[in-house]
């Protein structure tokens, strides 16, 4: 029986390029020389850490993660911003999560819409995934064209298609 998986993956090599050419424009842009900034990426808790010398800088810093993300072509949505929080030195510091998998509340909604279709399927959420089952495949491909031109509060990737 034809399947596919709807997932949220991410690339951490990729992330991790878009934050080290992040940091060569910080260091190469006039309006940073002198001024302490900090981008750090955590890999492992797939975090990433600013610090900036202000609120200002910290946007820009902020714009320029997200551009660099585009160019990447990853997905902005993944990326959770936290709260500024001022540091002891007078600095600006920020965490950005970084949103892998599909949450239970967004899986529910993709579910919702698959069986709003009234297509011969079934949807199953599989930990932080969804496995979408069908006799036809131009069925299964319809549930694509359709998710697809749905927006999401994360990205998704349509994998595994048998």
């Amino acid at each position: 029986m034809p399947s596919f998986d709807i997932v949220n993956q991410l690339d951490v090599q990729e992330v991790d390029n878009a934050v080290n050419n992040t940091r060569k424009e910080v260091a190469t842009r006039y309006d940073f020389r002198g001024l302490h900034t900090e981008i750090n990426f955590n890999s492992k808790e797939k975090k990433i850490e600013i610090v900036a010398a202000e609120s200002m800088k910290m946007q820009a810093v902020r714009e320029m993660l997200i551009k660099n993300f585009i160019k990447r072509k990853l997905e902005p949505k993944v990326m959770e911003f936290g709260p500024e929080q001022g540091s002891s030195s007078g600095a600006v510091k920020m965490s950005i999560e970084i949103q892998e998998g599909i949450d239970r509340e967004t899986a529910k909604k993709i579910v919702k819409e698959i069986k709003a279709l009234k297509l011969k399927i079934q949807p199953a959420i599989q930990d932080d995934q969804v496995r979408v089952t069908g006799k036809k495949i131009d069925e299964l491909q319809e549930v694509i064209r359709t998710l697809k031109k749905k927006s999401f509060s994360v990205p998704l990737q349509f994998v595994n298609l048998k």
